[in-house]
């Protein structure tokens, strides 16, 4: 069995008191909440750049990659 230690670091910051309470309403752990929040936070920001990145490539790629398609089909067109 492998074990994955995660290492917490405590910090403090500063929100307003009406946001605490909305989560403390949804979980007594703020920490929990928190990092739940951040880190889909996070998963969507890095989606967004992964997904930024694919369409340069694409566009990049887009005049070849039309190209073979419409060889494909000129190809597969049957007498």
């Amino acid at each position: 069995m492998e074990y994955i230690y995660v290492v917490r670091v405590k910090t403090s910051i500063t929100l307003p008191a009406e946001l605490l309470n909305r989560l403390d309403r949804v979980e007594k752990n703020r920490s929990a909440v928190l990092e739940r929040a951040a880190r889909a936070y996070l998963a969507g920001i890095e989606k967004e750049a992964r997904e930024r990145k694919d369409i340069e490539i694409i566009e990049r790629n887009a005049d070849r990659l039309n190209r073979e398609a419409l060889e494909t089909l000129e190809y597969q067109q049957l007498p």
